[in-house]
């Protein structure tokens, strides 16, 4: 009985195989419209340095290129080519072929990081009857959007971020109701938000930043139940922040609205977020207290707030853990550094420059430096020597601690491998400028009180001038 059990099994696993291999014979290579399609895109791209497309080859199925799915039999449903920024060959210098619109199945186009792509508005999105997620983000795509982009009436997601468009932003975007997502970030865009935006009540992410819209930021949120990034940073938006912003209290996790010209003050609403990561206001005109609702803000992990005219008190927070923190040259005096500072778990950045604080940094003992990758206290009151702090630090990238009453034997700095920038200058430092200096990028020790030869070095004069006694390339040589 087990054998013929098993000889049943048997059977039934070659009936699946062959079925399997019929239906595969069946489905063939891949459609003759989506390789002459393909092929044209090809011809159209002019420098493949990394060779991106070295598999798409005529008589070939197309099924199988880099950068190719189907899903629908043997129909291309996905056309996915990314660039890697890390690698300077992995780009491909061409344009867009309109003969795309031969894939009819085609539902989603990914062409990321791919840098050299040139030309205007691909019309041939017009064509694909299915097509469901656009991403042609940081190429070099240029013109106008069309005033007939409301025709895409069936995407999910559009983004066009990190390319060389100009003018308004259509009107008819509002017809653009199933998107999920909108970026039209790092582009040349002006004039204000369309006011029919409203009507993309599906939003989960609308990226805008770094254009050079203008006008009031809309008071529009309330229509956006589901929102949870909203970043327009780096525009030219004036007036207060919008009101309705309020609504989005329950799922927001991102909100970043720095370097534009906002005023007024910081909503007190704001700190109802309660599930908020990252706040940016920095780079604005905001004025004013923070508000002491912000102690409610326990889950927030990125706080930039630097650059604008806020004042005294500011409020103690209740964070878990804070990964960066921005209040520099704001109108605080916080005479110390926050206690909820010091005790945090974790810490990347912490920037308090021009805020006030005057304490002895020996004295100054954070639960935790190992994290540490960026500190800024310039331009405060500090005296003493960021020698114990410095040594403690093995993950630093940049220390910037000028305008200060630092004083210190610079010889008694240890420089950690990953060091690249380090700011000291207009303190009272003194000793001579060691050789370990070399690992730096960058280093500005200049007006303080160093004397002696330098070391041999590629720094500029500037970041040596103003000392007793300094001498040797890049400055004057030394008198024998």
């Amino acid at each position: 009985m087990v054998f013929v059990a098993s000889s049943r099994i048997l059977a039934l696993i070659c009936f699946s195989l062959l079925s399997h291999q019929h239906l595969r014979l069946a489905a063939g290579k891949c459609h003759v419209d989506d390789e002459t399609g393909l092929l044209a895109f090809k011809s159209g791209i002019a420098y493949d340095p990394s060779g991106m497309l070295q598999s798409w080859k005529a008589g070939t199925d197309c099924c199988t290129w880099s950068g190719v799915t189907c899903l629908v039999g043997n129909r291309v449903t996905r056309l996915s080519l990314y660039g890697q920024p890390e690698d300077p060959k992995s780009f491909l210098s061409g344009t867009i072929s309109s003969s795309l619109s031969k894939l009819r199945y085609l539902d989603g186009i990914y062409l990321q990081n791919l840098r050299n792509i040139t030309g205007t508005f691909p019309e041939l999105l017009f064509d694909l009857p299915v097509l469901d997620f656009v991403y042609i983000e940081n190429n070099k795509l240029s013109g106008q959007l069309p005033i007939k982009i409301g025709r895409l009436s069936r995407l999910g997601a559009l983004s066009f971020a990190g390319n060389w468009f100009s003018g308004t932003i259509p009107s008819s975007i509002s017809e653009l109701t199933q998107l999920g997502q909108l970026k039209l970030s790092r582009n040349l865009l002006s004039g204000e938000i369309p006011d029919g935006i409203r009507r993309l009540k599906n939003l989960n992410v609308l990226n805008l930043d770094g254009n050079r819209l203008s006008g009031r930021i809309p008071d529009f949120f309330s229509s956006f139940s589901d929102l949870r990034f909203l970043n327009l940073t780096d525009n030219r938006f004036s007036g207060e922040i919008p009101a309705t912003i309020s609504a989005l209290a329950p799922k927001l996790l991102y909100l970043e609205l720095g370097h534009n010209a906002l005023s007024g003050k910081i909503p007190d609403f704001l700190g109802n977020f309660s599930g908020l990561d990252t706040l940016d206001l920095s780079w604005n005109r905001l004025s004013g207290v923070v508000p002491k609702s912000f102690k409610n803000l326990t889950k927030i992990f990125n706080l930039v707030l630097s650059h604008n005219n806020l004042v005294n008190p500011f409020p103690e927070m209740n964070v878990k853990g804070i990964e960066s923190l921005d209040l520099s040259y704001n109108r605080f005096h916080l005479g110390e550094i926050p206690r909820w500072v010091a005790s945090s778990p974790i810490i990347y950045s912490l920037k308090l420059a021009g805020c006030g604080i005057k304490i002895k940094l020996d004295d100054w003992k954070p639960s935790q430096t190992y994290f540490y990758d960026y500190i800024d206290l310039s331009d405060n009151e500090i005296s003493g020597s960021p020698v114990i702090l410095l040594n403690r630090t093995n993950y630093l990238v940049g220390f910037w601690g000028s305008g200060n009453g630092l004083r210190f034997n610079m010889e008694s700095l240890r420089f950690a491998t990953k060091l690249k920038y380090l700011d000291l200058s207009r303190n009272l430092m003194f000793g001579k400028v060691p050789g370990s200096i070399s690992v730096l990028e960058k280093l500005n020790v200049s007006y303080n009180h160093l004397c002696g030869k330098l070391p041999t070095t590629k720094l500029p004069a500037s970041a040596f001038l103003g000392n007793d006694c300094l001498c040797g390339s890049p400055l004057p040589p030394c008198r024998v």
